[in-house]
């Protein structure tokens, strides 16, 4: 993913920053505790998809 794409993401539980995780291809917010998977190239921002971490 772009980094400027990600700058503008945001946790739509919370609206905090999101983490790119490179290896996992997930954006992870840290004070939820929860990931959202990216599946080619688009980032699933669903809360009830996200995984716990």
């Amino acid at each position: 993913m772009k980094d400027k794409f990600i700058d503008i993401l945001v946790c739509p539980k919370c609206s905090g920053k999101l983490q790119y995780n490179k290896t996992k291809t997930e954006l992870i917010c840290n004070a939820d505790h929860i990931a959202f998977q990216i599946r080619e190239g688009i980032p699933i921002m669903l809360c009830d998809q996200a995984k716990q971490i």
